[in-house]
């Protein structure tokens, strides 16, 4: 059995990348989807698709609609989603994506450092497992495979 895992979250170091490597180093059967990591093809997308649009705004608009399509489809694909939120940006995303794993079904692995227990508190008592580090994520990952 291999599980689909969605990676939901803060964009700004390489915690994907890292949690794959370690995935594959303790040969887990996880096939990991997310976002699009690459920040500026997400940004250009809608004008790649549609061309150029009027103004930034519209632009936006535009780039969400593709990323938008790409986050839906493999969500409703995941077997469990895991979110991570950091403490130094505003994870709108982050927030978005974790509600829609709970609307949808999908098991949810909240990642959140000490500092954001209290805002995320809601949130934590809907998700199957609250963590503080990626590796503890896949930890809980690796005991499904036991």
């Amino acid at each position: 059995m291999e599980l689909v895992v969605y990676l939901a979250g803060q964009i700004h170091d390489d915690w994907r990348g890292e949690l794959r490597q370690k995935a594959r180093k303790r040969g887990l059967p996880i096939i990991f989807k997310g976002p699009q990591e690459d920040h500026d093809r997400s940004d250009d997308i809608g004008e790649k698709i549609k061309g150029e649009q009027p103004n930034p705004v519209y632009r936006d608009q535009t780039a969400s609609e593709f990323n938008n399509l790409r986050t839906r489809v493999w969500m409703e694909k995941a077997d469990v989603v895991i979110a991570l939120f950091g403490e130094k940006y505003r994870q709108w995303n982050t927030a978005m994506d974790a509600a829609i794993a709970l609307q949808s079904g999908k098991p949810l692995i909240l990642v959140r450092p000490e500092g954001l227990v209290h805002p995320l508190k809601e949130l934590a008592q809907r998700a199957q497992v609250v963590v503080e580090t990626p590796d503890q994520a896949l930890d809980a990952l690796a005991y499904i495979f036991e």
